[in-house]
């Protein structure tokens, strides 16, 4: 019998920590040195991914924090994240770690952390729910330099995907 709960509570364990929307740093000390990935330079925003960007850049500032550059490459693995959760049909952090080593390599960032959303209408109500989560504030106000961000339309459901990755550089 207690096995059995222990199970089961082991089981629900698991399955919350798959579904976390705020993922842990990773730091460039723990990198290998491999071939280093090429530097995507090309990506068009949408308005509400520069009107997110912006609200947590006059956030940052409103607590005399930096205000974070966006870089390309970050909102094109911000992208690509969110088109594999549509096309998979899931809402999780799967290769983060691969997307941090991706950031670290590339544009040289010490840590990267990762704020995802699913299915806010508006870029607001989007930023004010990261806001009222502790992870993903801790994100926000972190010791960021840049970030990127990509906002995608699962075109079968109409869900909105929201990927946002900050990087110190």
């Amino acid at each position: 019998m207690k096995l059995n709960l222990l199970i089961k509570i082991m089981s629900i364990m698991a399955l919350f920590m798959l579904n976390s929307c705020s993922s842990d740093n990773v730091d460039a000390e723990n990198l290998s040195s491999e071939v280093k990935p090429d530097l995507v330079v090309n990506y068009t925003y949408n308005t509400a991914e520069l009107e997110t960007l912006d609200l947590i850049n006059d956030y940052r500032a409103s607590l005399g924090l930096n205000r974070l550059e966006k870089i390309n490459h970050i909102s094109y693995k911000s992208e690509e994240h969110d088109i594999y959760m549509i096309d998979h049909k899931v809402f999780n952090h799967d290769d983060f770690i691969a997307r941090s080593e991706n950031i670290m390599k590339v544009l040289r960032a010490k840590t990267v952390a990762e704020n995802i959303a699913l299915n806010y209408t508006t870029p607001k109500s989007v930023f004010n729910a990261w806001l009222n989560s502790p992870k993903h504030k801790v994100n926000i106000v972190g010791n960021y330099t840049h970030f990127g961000i990509a906002i995608k339309e699962d075109p079968a459901t109409g869900e909105k995907y929201y990927t946002n990755i900050f990087a110190k550089l």
